[in-house]
């Protein structure tokens, strides 16, 4: 009896060791396949493709920055849920689309900023909603996933939370730009909805890993406290290695209630659909044309974009050698 006691806690011991030594990351698998894709967007919407060639090529230049960016974490074998991280943070400071500095006015003249991130090795989440004063809404939603319990916080609550985990606080007017200005102003005179912005991106590591991520400052005109799908896991986000990662941009309300990222991965997990035909059947027959766009990664690096819009901006880098960006079809 005495042997079987000690054998049994020979056994605990060796568990116990384990779970303390082993790498906080061993559910990353240890071999590099080499093999790595990423896609980016920068929202969808009504595009003109009559834009001036120096307002293309401003676009068209950011978003071939932020695909470095990703890629260059990727290529050195860094982990998807980073490359996702430092491409949005990115976007947050480019006042040209509506995350960060350039976010869009709520109806009372305020910015509100939403953003999420999820892990496709275990469906860990986070996500922010209604944040007013953290500079980069991402790196919170990132600390959600990782620091708390929880997968959601929102409002004030949520800035509290940056601010004790000793991220940039800013006032309210940091995000303000004259375009976003201009852009409520005539909101407010004729209830213009201005749609394209929102930013996200998707990356398979070269660990076979996926990871997701969205932010957005929302819809011109928005009442204040309205929550969009972009901080939703499974509406704007999602990320499954089983599957896919899904980022969407468009109108929040639908994703939220077609919970269209999500069906994406359902499509493919239980009906065995290909990355593009999933998209597209959520895209163009569950929604209407104009409501917006996704990208997306499957476990095996295909890529695939959908919109029913004019244009989004995107952009999609592989370890094959694919690097581009485009604005319409």
């Amino acid at each position: 009896m005495k042997s079987f006691t000690l054998r049994i806690f020979a056994l605990m011991f060796l568990i116990i060791s384990f779970l303390l030594f082993t790498n906080e990351d061993f559910t990353y698998s240890q071999t590099r396949s080499n093999k790595y894709t990423i896609v980016i967007h920068g929202g969808a919407g009504t595009i003109s493709e009559n834009l001036p060639d120096s307002v293309k090529k401003a676009y068209t230049d950011a978003l071939a920055h932020a695909l470095t960016i990703g890629k260059d974490i990727l290529v050195k074998g860094g982990k998807s849920i980073d490359a996702v991280e430092a491409v949005i943070q990115y976007f947050e400071t480019d006042p040209k689309f509506n995350s960060g500095i350039g976010a869009v006015y709520t109806s009372d003249g305020k910015h509100e900023l939403d953003a999420c991130v999820m892990e496709g090795q275990d469906l860990s989440t986070g996500a922010v909603a209604g944040v007013k004063h953290i500079a980069h809404p991402i790196k919170l939603a990132r600390l959600v996933m990782e620091k708390t319990p929880h997968v959601l916080f929102a409002g004030e609550g949520a800035d509290l939370l940056g601010k004790k985990f000793g991220l940039k606080w800013v006032d309210n007017s940091y995000f303000d730009t004259p375009h976003r200005k201009k852009a409520w102003e005539q909101w407010k005179a004729k209830m213009d909805k201005e749609k394209h912005g929102t930013v996200g991106c998707v990356c398979l590591d070269e660990y076979g890993n996926i990871a997701a991520g969205t932010s957005t400052g929302g819809l011109t005109g928005k009442m204040p406290g309205r929550v969009g799908d972009s901080p939703i896991c499974g509406a704007g986000t999602y990320a499954n290695n089983k599957t896919c990662g899904i980022s969407g941009t468009g109108t929040g309300e639908l994703y939220i209630r077609h919970n269209l990222a999500f069906n994406i991965s359902a499509l493919m997990e239980y009906k065995g659909y290909a990355l593009q035909q999933a998209e597209d059947e959520m895209i163009h027959r569950r929604l209407k044309p104009g409501d917006g766009g996704v990208i997306g990664v499957d476990k095996d690096g295909n890529y695939a974009f959908s919109f029913n819009t004019q244009g989004m901006f995107r952009g999609v880098a592989t370890s094959t050698g694919v690097f581009e960006v485009k604005i319409w079809e």
